[in-house]
């Protein structure tokens, strides 16, 4: 039987890697997070996320919007559960953000926070729309969310920035905390 970390030496090269691009950990509130001038060089763009915001509810959304384009180029699916049940819905081809990525609010408990893996695919090709989809939730004592959400932009244009805004509440909290990677392919 050949031994596995042989196998995994011989196919190394082949195997995907994720480069840092940058990393945001505001440690007062802010009501953006912005990754600019993101280089062409990857085949794909992940974010990963610790988030809360002060919003005066137990959760809040986060929304995604590309290269400052706030018209309505976006839609979004999301099936989501709460430990009871299961449920899922939509928003048009006409919304002015990407994702429905769920992070905690100021009523939940002290120190808990969203996390999750937004992956945004093909981003710099020209010859398509952008695809996003994203793994996320929060836990609140036995209460939160777990959320599998997808979504599109509707423009060919290579991504080069991303905005990242609460949906309702009016900061992300400090110590949020936001990492884009490249991934080549």
């Amino acid at each position: 039987m050949p031994n596995l970390g042989i196998i995994a030496s011989s196919i190394s090269g082949k195997l995907t890697s994720f480069d840092s691009i940058a990393t945001i950990t505001p440690y007062t509130t802010t009501s953006t997070v912005v990754f600019s001038s993101i280089p062409a060089t990857y085949r794909h763009l992940q974010i990963r996320f610790i988030g809360r915001t002060d919003r005066s509810n137990q959760e809040d959304n986060i929304q995604l919007r590309f290269n400052s384009d706030s018209a309505g180029n976006y839609a979004a699916h999301v099936l989501y559960g709460d430990g009871a049940t299961a449920s899922s819905f939509s928003d048009g081809s006409s919304i002015t953000f990407n994702t429905r990525s769920v992070v905690a609010a100021a009523s939940s408990t002290s120190g808990v926070f969203g996390v999750g893996v937004i992956d945004i695919l093909d981003y710099a090709n020209t010859n398509k729309y952008k695809t996003v989809r994203s793994l996320n939730g929060y836990d609140n004592n036995g209460a939160g969310q777990v959320r599998l959400s997808s979504g599109l932009w509707m423009n060919t244009a290579a991504i080069n920035t991303i905005t990242i805004v609460p949906a309702n509440g009016p900061n992300f909290t400090a110590n949020s905390h936001w990492a884009l990677y490249g991934i080549k392919g």
